[in-house]
């Protein structure tokens, strides 16, 4: 058997196809994701027929091909237990449009990168253009990963453990899409990196918080040469970072990340400035300020953000006023013994102490008393385990221990007798007056609202906590702190975890959530509370805006309010307004330029060493009052100067984003439920009849469907709501599902490309675009577009294609057999249409290097 150059066939594996050369017993057939040479035995002829085919199957297959259109560049019908928003699903079609690729989202916090990244991964697994999948997360997200995926998209993470990683155990091969922390699989003794260096290639790798891939001229993290490895060794296909602060102020690193991404494009040994340009292709960066819902609306507003003051009690300020001199004195010490290692450590305890000071006097009471009790047992000191300042709750934890540590160094001569002064007068605080400030806003300003309150340290936790709990029920209270343990809560020990905390006091069982700042990040709090306080404001401005990320994110349906607490006599309260004003002043420069100003602060800040934070706020009680401001200026200089404004204006001005205004006719508008009507036909033309009860369909499966291993013969009650509950979620129908999977590729191999539509005024037109270009290594999915020809032809969109073709879906199309002859002249129209299409196709924003167009489909009246 031979097949004529162009003859239209069909493959049971690649689809609908044109043959390009016909050969003793095989063929190459140009299908449309690229060309493949198949036996002439596996090909089924398709040829043009002059007469109709029944309407039910054409239209059956126009929907399936629309569906995967849409799909394939959106995943806007993912099984995605979220509603999608617009730039989510942008952000999902710029990844996946050709594949592999690589990318870097650096999207606001609160805008769902979960979410995005599952959107991603939906259209590569149903395409079966991704298999192995590996995502890098610090550790506390871990779990969330794996909840996330699963509950929402039904995507199953294993997760890593050295435990299940061995010589014998083949973990590597046996587990196929994997979630690990970086601080586990980074370090590669034992073989581990070894075995994952030797393990197949990974389609797709995924690093959240990328910005621990950190590298400039002083050396790499393990985590970014762990990365640099596995590129090398070409174990990386496809890869997609995500990070809200990418730039840390270091151009060289920030161009060592994007140049893990695409090295054809980036050198960090070059200036930044000509490399910008090529930023669109690797960088999303999407902001608050600009993504909306799918009618244009706004979906976030600006916090509202105030201040209460208060004044100490005589106590507490007798306490104060001895504390700032025991660390004035302390630190003139430090600084008389120079800058070796029993300076640094004594400077370090006392800058400990002060930020304990600062919180609560509950929380620089315990360290005084447990060093105190403890000074003369000398025992090994902390100081080279100092963590990261990435990790907040661990450093807060780090503050807290310090200082109760025994250590062999002095912080002064007459430390013993300063140390038993101090305990003394801060066992007189029997009430702080923030706390009971605190309790008054609640009762005045939030009487009725759920309320989350941030403080740095465990001691004040459990002061507020015990405050709340004698004053509202110990039933109003939970907590999530680094241990998932409070001590002395009304004089009890409670024991809870992150995920526990988080999901009562979502569900409204609880009304007050206290948190460290191990509720910083990776966790979502938004569902029923708009209401934050700062109970201790950080030293380092950025944990402010991680809060608030808390809350003023997507899901949150009012204005986040905000509130700080602070005693204006305090220099720490002193050196904040100031520190406030100057980033108001950043702000206001910024607005200047941008649109974006809060989302361009947070860059700043995050370019921003925070070590300047500390110095400022650890340095300013040594210095005179009167020279505090001119000191203030001079310090913080540098801290939002031209250079970081100018970066950050670059960097956001070249980055690639959603903009509803360009996109919004691109966007379908479309969710699970538009996949209904094509089931149903399909149901129907495998005469299988459907009950819906209940707003579920139960039906016997089709016999051809159950080939498919796992498809049951029955099923009951199946939807298309994404609002179904997680035990559910086998329920869920969406692009994905097996039966759903079944039903597309039987509409697909569906002969026949005329039908007769009597709603149809004039003749519809259906094409498919692909790329010709099969040599750049890339996969680009198809786009499917229509062309009505009426006296002036008009092109239809993929999605409205699926919506008009839905409207069709009634008993009377099964009831049409075809069979009609085809109006003369009609063949014709598809050259017209197919030119029409030809100019429309930069409207399209199709990134094909060399488009082909193939007629699969015609529509037309049978009036």
């Amino acid at each position: 058997m031979t097949l004529p150059e162009g003859a239209r066939v069909w493959h049971a594996v690649h689809g609908a196809g044109r043959v390009e050369l016909s050969r003793r017993m095989t063929a190459i057939v140009r299908f449309t994701h690229g060309l493949e040479e198949v036996l002439l035995s596996d090909l089924e002829e398709r040829p043009d027929t002059p007469v109709t085919a029944p309407a039910a199957d054409v239209v059956a297959r126009v929907q399936a091909e629309a569906i995967l259109s849409i799909n394939n560049a959106w995943g806007v019908f993912s099984r995605s237990r979220v509603t999608l928003l617009p730039h989510q699903l942008w952000v999902c079609r710029q990844v996946i449009t050709r594949w592999p690729s690589r990318w870097l989202v650096a999207d606001d916090v609160g805008l769902g990168k979960t979410v995005e990244a599952g959107l991603i991964l939906w259209p590569l697994l149903s395409r079966g253009l991704v298999g192995r999948v590996l995502v890098l997360c610090p550790a506390s997200l871990v779990e969330q990963w794996q909840e996330r995926m699963r509950t929402m998209f039904d995507i199953r993470l294993t997760r890593y453990t050295r435990e299940a990683d061995t010589a014998k155990s083949g973990f590597w091969e046996t587990h196929r899409t994997v979630v690990a922390s970086l601080q586990t699989l980074r370090d590669g003794k034992k073989g581990y990196h070894d075995r994952l260096l030797q393990a197949e290639p990974w389609d797709l790798v995924i690093v959240d918080e990328a910005h621990h891939l950190h590298a400039h001229e002083a050396g790499s993290t393990l985590s970014y040469r762990l990365i640099e490895r596995l590129e090398e060794a070409g174990r990386i296909k496809g890869m997609v970072f995500f990070s809200g602060t990418p730039h840390r102020g270091d151009d060289e690193a920030f161009l060592a990340l994007l140049q893990l991404l695409r090295p054809d494009r980036f050198d960090p040994g070059r200036p930044l400035g000509p490399q910008l340009k090529y930023l669109p292709e690797v960088m999303i960066r999407n902001n608050k300020q600009h993504v909306t819902d799918l009618s244009g609306e706004p979906l976030f507003h600006p916090p509202h953000v105030r201040s209460v003051t208060y004044t100490y009690s005589p106590e507490e300020a007798r306490f104060y006023r001895q504390m700032t001199e025991f660390i004035t004195t302390g630190k003139a010490y430090a600084s008389s013994l120079g800058d070796n290692t029993q300076g640094r450590a004594v400077m370090l305890v006392l800058i400990a102490m002060q930020k304990l000071a600062s919180s609560s006097v509950a929380a620089v009471r315990r360290a005084l008393e447990r060093r105190l009790g403890g000074l003369k047992a000398a025992t090994r000191t902390y100081f080279e385990m100092r963590p990261g300042d990435d990790d907040a709750d661990a450093q807060a934890r780090f503050d807290e221990l310090l200082p109760l540590e025994e250590l062999q160094w002095r912080l002064m001569e007459d430390e013993i007798e300063r140390l038993e002064e101090l305990v003394e007068s801060a066992r007189s605080v029997m009430e702080e007056t923030k706390i009971h400030r605190i309790l008054e806003a609640i009762e005045k300003d939030y009487p009725e609202e759920n309320v989350l309150l941030f403080s740095e340290y465990k001691a004040t936790q459990s002061l507020i906590l015990t405050a709340l709990a004698e004053k509202y029920g110990m039933d109003s209270i939970v907590f999530i702190n680094g241990d998932d343990r409070a001590e002395d809560v009304c004089g009890e020990t409670l024991t809870m975890s992150r995920q526990e905390a988080a999901e009562r006091f979502n569900a409204g069982q609880a009304r007050f959530l206290v948190s460290t700042e191990a509720g910083g990040e990776g966790i979502d709090l938004q569902r029923r509370c708009h209401t934050l306080i700062h109970v201790d404001l950080p030293w380092n401005p950025m944990r402010l805006h991680q809060r608030v990320g808390r809350l003023n994110r997507y899901g949150q349906r009012h204005r986040v309010e905000v509130l700080n607490i602070r005693n204006p006599d305090t220099v720490e309260s002193i050196i904040w307004e100031k520190l406030d004003s100057k980033i108001r002043r950043i702000t206001r420069a910024l607005a200047s330029a941008m649109d974006e100003p809060e989302d361009l602060l947070e860059l700043v800040l995050g370019m921003t060493d925070p070590s300047l934070f500390t110095s400022l706020f650890a340095e300013a009680q040594q210095g005179p009052r009167a020279r505090l401001d001119e000191w203030f200026d001079e310090k913080t200089r540098q801290f939002g100067g031209e250079d970081a404004l100018t970066a950050v204006r670059e960097i956001v001005g070249h980055a690639a984003h959603f903009d509803y205004g360009q996109v919004s006719d691109l966007i379908p508008k479309l969710d699970l439920p538009d996949l209904a009507p094509f089931f149903k036909l399909m149901l129907g033309l495998n005469h299988r009849q459907v009950r819906e009860e209940g707003g579920g369909l139960t039906f016997n499966t089709p016999k051809p469907w159950l080939d498919e291993f796992g498809i049951l013969p029955v099923y009951r009650d199946l939807v298309f709501d994404r609002e179904l509950p997680r035990e559910d979620s086998g329920r869920l129908l969406g692009v994905g599902h097996r039966l759903m999977e079944m039903a597309l590729k039987q509409a697909r191999s569906l002969p026949g490309l005329t039908a007769s539509v009597p709603e149809l005024q004039y003749p519809l037109m259906v094409f498919q675009i692909s790329d010709s270009l099969t040599d750049a290594g890339q996969a680009a999915p198809t786009t499917l577009v229509g062309v009505s020809l009426a006296e002036k032809p008009t092109m239809k969109l993929d999605w409205e294609i699926l919506q008009w073709a839905n409207t069709l879906v009634r008993p009377s199309l099964l009831r049409d057999e075809g069979g009609q002859e085809i109006p003369a002249g009609l063949p014709d129209e598809a050259a017209r249409g197919q030119t029409f299409l030809e100019t429309m196709l930069p409207q399209l924003h199709l990134v094909y290097t060399l488009p082909r167009i193939d007629h699969i489909a015609t529509l037309f009246s049978g009036k």
